[in-house]
């Protein structure tokens, strides 16, 4: 029902209700039948079935077959390494679950805790959960609105729904019945809404909908859908699949070739399920953990608080960022940006009749250290006045202008007049709505240059205020419009606006060179939507402005077909904000949704990242997001984009030095055989190598500087394997490369009859691994360019492996754990040159990365 076109009449009968409200009997049945006014949160999972959930991911099953796979082969240390490590990651990803869904508490917190109800024609105070349908509700400034309401009787009520609307102006309330039968919620100007606060005046109303089903309670029901899985789980999964195909795939095809070849079994079968266990990246699932867990701390300090580690990585793929208006592109406080003073005299000495409505027609208050709190316009015309007039001598001069009586706003006259004490006089003064402000003036010859003034400026989403005064003799005896509003002389016109952020604009256009879309998305109007994304630079000739009203009367074809053009959408509801992110991911597009009410919550949960404020931001807002914006500034997301970007770049090196080297240590085992060659190394060897060039090298490539062309680049397509960009290439050759140089040391070796011949192999291969994941801190750069000192925590953690290797081959005790020998100098020289190979190799590759492309 459509209760906002109901006469009260209608609503009384419907809800069997009267201006006296409901006897405590009936209440008492309609709250058996209804149920609390309540919001009913989701039934969660237990602590014990979320923590177990962990081990459900693909990766951490191969994991522990691979912590199996090392007991078998009596390798207890790595055993306990990767259990370690997966029972770590299982309680990290639990930590983060168990907090994601606080979001209904929030609104549980926000709901009024009581309620003035009118019950058996008298009026009570009752716990807000007992009002049922039918109820009378009283509302004055100062109340959280208790339930859905539909109003009866208003007195100057305004109400701020900007946690609902997206509105920063509080609306004002009127009682009459409304003829349209599709209006948005903020164009229901005879509703009040459960959660949202009453500003100025009183009124009363019928309660038509309690608990889940408020408006609020819809985003309830919405905020509990399932969450879609992050880029970096769907790459991770990929990973891991075919992870398990090759490990599979080593066991057995090396163990038969070895057999074939009458190689002994038991040796065989030992160095093959050591090769499946350097097959793994244990290290990884850490590596990732640790480097978004880095990202997240660099952005605390870039004030974007991240509740979810994967949100890092995942605003690196982001390709449509949809952006509420008031808060996050603008200042979310009003200010004057044009007006016109037409005062014809000057009241005060240096003060003219526009500046004194300015200063006298308000009810903000100051404090001591000079801060305004009241309605936002009247702040900022205040605001105003002092920038004309700086020093604070004029405040005093105003000041003696006793204000002795007033007319508060009200939606019908659209008008407040206050009545000031001048001299032995009296001032009136007047602003409000153009139109109403022209009806009461004395001489209506400016009346229409007035108009078209004030229609110019709202074509450019700019609000009017007009002024008007006179002076009267004597105090009137009644204070009404009919003997105050009238015969007024026009003072001027102040035209405002909520003022787009200066770092918007900036940002917005480093968002487009990086290939992304920015949309804006409100319950503002369209006019004045459109004017803050034109100047911030969102919307150029040829995209499209959409109203809710628009949107509702398009088929989910027809607007699949034009989501991608449309910059911004004005006048939308809860419900179109999550058909706007929906139909974006059905384009296969990842989505990013910043804004700070209770209405942006759903599509914050729904979208691939959500964006919450941190200031304006409502609790609900910040437990359905994936990060927050401490500053509340558009201009930190990108910030955030470049920080994914960047840790998805490392990540991505980081799987392209394992997999190269294990692909390396795979190849020099499994071609060793088939060129005539002994059994290169054996199992302690492999993972030796496997637990140290892993290990340290590995984790300090996080902490590699972004690439100079990173916010030149498209975002990641959604399918993106994490062997893409060439990645999977350099793998395979590189991983040839280094089994060849190291089978080639082999060859030399026990050609010249060589008695460290092994140790001169295991020296190569280690050393290799280490020349490669220095090759490979820049995808185009030269190492030579970035600076051997420019990442010190890997220069460290390749020295410490060195050394590390070093003393596995010299230290006596190691010789014997081993089975090394301790190489000649001439030996360990040959042994280093060889290693520095494949950085030379890899160099090259990079050479020919950096040469410009012939057209």
């Amino acid at each position: 029902m459509n209760w906002w076109q109901s006469s009260l009449q209608d609503i009384f009968k419907n809800l069997s209700t009267s201006q006296q409200g409901l006897t405590d009997d009936s209440a008492k049945s309609r709250l058996t039948e209804v149920g609390p006014n309540e919001l009913i949160e989701k039934k969660r999972k237990p602590p014990l079935t979320i923590f177990l959930n962990q081990f459900k991911d693909f990766m951490i099953v191969v994991l522990l077959a691979a912590a199996v796979i090392a007991g078998i082969a009596g390798d207890l240390t790595d055993t306990l390494i990767i259990a370690v490590i997966v029972v770590l990651n299982a309680i990290v990803g639990f930590v983060q679950e168990n907090k994601a869904e606080e979001a209904m508490e929030a609104l549980k917190k926000i709901s009024a805790l009581h309620a003035q109800v009118r019950r058996n024609g008298s009026r009570v105070t009752l716990p807000a959960a007992e009002l049922v349908p039918g109820d009378m509700v009283e509302l004055e400034a100062g109340n959280v609105v208790p339930a859905d309401i539909r109003l009866a009787e208003v007195h100057g009520l305004r109400i701020n729904e900007s946690a609902l609307t997206g509105e920063s102006v509080p609306a004002e309330k009127s009682d009459r019945a409304l003829p349209e039968a599709e209006l948005s919620l903020g164009d229901r100007i005879n509703m009040a809404y459960k959660s949202t606060l009453v500003t100025n005046g009183r009124a009363v109303g019928v309660v038509i909908a309690t608990g889940m089903s408020t408006e609020i309670g819809s985003i309830a029901k919405m905020l509990q859908q399932g969450e879609d899985v992050t880029p970096l789980q769907k790459r991770m999964a990929d990973f891991g699949s075919k992870l398990s195909y090759l490990v599979l795939l080593i066991c057995v095809v090396f163990f038969g070739v070895g057999y074939l070849m009458d190689e002994d079994p038991l040796n065989m079968l030992l160095t093959s399920i050591s090769l499946a266990v350097a097959a793994i990246p244990e290290a990884l699932p850490a590596l990732i953990t640790v480097a978004l867990a880095s990202g997240a701390k660099r952005l605390v300090k870039k004030n974007a608080l991240i509740r979810k580690l994967s949100a890092v990585e995942t605003l690196g793929s982001v390709t449509f960022i949809c952006s509420d208006k008031t808060g996050t592109l603008t200042q979310n406080k009003m200010k004057v940006v044009r007006s016109e003073d037409d005062s014809a005299e000057t009241l005060i000495d240096g003060l003219s009749a526009f500046e004194c409505c300015l200063a006298l027609n308000h009810d903000v208050k100051a404090s001591a250290d000079k801060k305004f709190t009241g309605d936002p316009t009247e702040i900022a015309l205040i605001e105003f006045f002092h920038e004309r007039h700086p020093g604070g001598g004029s405040e005093k001069r105003i000041a003696q202008l006793e204000r002795v009586a007033e007319l508060p706003f009200d939606s019908e006259r659209k008008l407040m007049t206050t009545l000031h004490k001048f001299n032995d006089r009296f001032l009136v003064t007047c602003k409000g709505a153009v139109e109403s402000v022209i009806a009461i003036l004395a001489d209506q010859t400016k009346a229409a240059s007035i108009l078209d003034k004030a229609t110019e400026s709202a074509k450019d989403g700019i609000r009017v205020i007009a002024f008007a005064y006179k002076v009267v003799d004597h105090f009137p005896g009644t204070i009404n419009s009919e003997n105050i509003e009238r015969g007024l002389v026009f003072a001027g016109l102040a035209g405002m606006i909520d003022p787009p952020r200066e770092e918007a604009k900036v940002a917005i256009g480093e968002c487009k060179t990086a290939g992304i879309k920015v949309v804006m998305i409100t319950g503002d109007h369209p006019a004045t939507a459109a004017y803050v994304a034109r100047q911030v630079g969102m919307l150029s000739d040829g995209e499209l402005v959409v109203t809710g009203k628009e949107l509702q009367q398009m088929s989910d074809d027809e607007f699949g077909e034009k989501v991608e053009k449309v910059r911004v959408y004005a006048r939308v509801s809860p419900e179109q904000k999550l058909r706007i992110v929906k139909t974006l991911q059905s384009k296969k597009h990842f989505v990013s949704m910043t804004g700070d009410g209770v209405n942006d919550a759903p599509s914050l949960k729904a979208a691939n990242i959500g964006v919450a404020m941190g200031i304006t931001g409502t609790d609900v807002s910040k437990e359905a997001s994936d990060m927050v914006l401490l500053d509340d500034n558009f201009a930190t997301i990108v910030k955030a984009v470049k920080e994914g970007r960047h840790i998805y770049d490392n990540i991505r090196k980081f799987v392209k030095y394992i997999m190269t080297c294990n692909g390396a240590e795979i190849w020099t085992m499994f071609l060793a055989p088939l060129v005539g060659l002994p059994i290169p190394l054996l199992p302690i060897h492999i993972l030796w190598i496997n637990l140290v060039t892993d290990g340290l090298p590995g984790l300090a490539l996080g902490s590699e500087a972004a690439e100079p062309d990173m916010m030149k680049r498209p975002p990641r397509k959604t399918n993106e394997s994490l062997f893409a960009g060439g990645i999977g290439f350099h793998i395979a050759w590189v991983g040839l490369l280094m089994a060849g140089v190291t089978l080639g040391t082999e060859a030399w070796a026990v050609h010249s009859q060589m008695p460290h011949w092994q140790t001169m192999v295991f020296m190569v291969l280690s050393l290799s691994q280490l020349g490669h994941v220095m090759g490979i801190r820049s995808d185009r750069q030269s190492l030579f360019r970035l600076g051997l000192f420019s990442n010190k925590p890997l220069l460290g953690a390749v020295l410490f492996t060195f050394i590390l290797q070093v003393g596995v081959i010299y230290l006596p005790v190691a010789n014997k754990i081993f089975k090394t020998q301790p190489l000649t100098i001439y030996e360990l020289f040959i042994s280093i040159a060889l290693s520095l190979v494949v950085l030379v190799a890899v160099e090259i590759e990079k050479l020919f990365k950096r040469r410009p492309v012939a057209h």
